[in-house]
């Protein structure tokens, strides 16, 4: 599904992340960790299509097609999506607004499909916001604006379970959870994957993979992947930190 081969991603003429490797298959859990730092935002951020970042790459492909080749929009349309660390406030954008306009446009392209209206809408996210534990005027409010911190990492999760992707990029979603949060966030994550869809989660600690079971753990350490292993070696981590790298 991505295949990364020696990649390298610059911002403002500095180099961040170095001769990356990664292969991510239909099915699997990548957790990518690493201290403050060490590139990891850096890394799903640029591969979602942020504008500050500049990809070089011997490879950089997804589904076989050159993700450097596409526009954000288009990742998201060919099934990318990034659960954001520090999702941003929109005052006066109504979040049933933004779902209903999300779902429509990651779809334009589909053969027969037909937009949704915003009642429309509000039927099909409902069971996915008593899933989550939300509450149902959450979406009458604007996005992010007020939300407590688990509220944010929720409503990230509710658009991965709305827009279906096929990969989704996790990007530090533990930060600022509680323990009752963190596990419905695991959940939600977990309900998600099945043998077509694949996760990287982004964490600085282990305790989201007590909810979400990896398959496959790499770390990044100035820039660079140091290490590989399997869910073993979060705990390595948890236990020892990084300096031992």
């Amino acid at each position: 599904m991505l295949s990364l081969k020696n990649l390298s991603i610059k911002a403002d003429e500095k180099l961040i992340v170095s001769n990356f490797d990664l292969e991510v298959k239909p099915g699997e859990i990548h957790c990518i960790m690493g201290p403050n730092g060490s590139g990891k935002s850096t890394l799903v951020n640029a591969l979602m299509g942020h504008p500050k970042y500049e990809i070089t790459a011997e490879e950089c492909l997804f589904d076989g097609e050159s993700l450097t080749e596409l526009e954000a929009f288009d990742r998201a349309r060919k099934g990318l999506f990034l659960a954001q660390q520090y999702p941003k406030e929109i005052p006066g954008v109504n979040f049933l607004n933004f779902l209903t306009a999300a779902y429509n446009g990651v779809r334009a392209e589909l053969e027969d499909f037909k937009p949704l209206k915003a009642f429309k809408m509000k039927k099909l996210v409902t069971p996915l916001l008593e899933e989550l534990g939300i509450k149902a005027d959450f979406l009458n409010r604007y996005i992010n604006h007020g939300f407590s911190g688990g509220e944010k990492k929720k409503a990230e999760i509710l658009q991965l379970k709305l827009l279906d992707p096929k990969l989704a990029l996790l990007d530090e979603t533990d930060s600022g959870l509680d323990v009752d949060a963190l596990k419905i966030v695991g959940e939600g994550v977990n309900s998600f994957v099945d043998d077509k869809k694949a996760v990287i989660v982004v964490t600085h600690y282990q305790r989201i993979l007590e909810y979400i079971k990896p398959d496959f753990v790499h770390v990044i350490k100035d820039g660079k992947k140091v290490l590989s292993g399997g869910p073993e070696l979060a705990a390595k981590l948890e236990k020892e930190g990084f300096n031992w790298l």
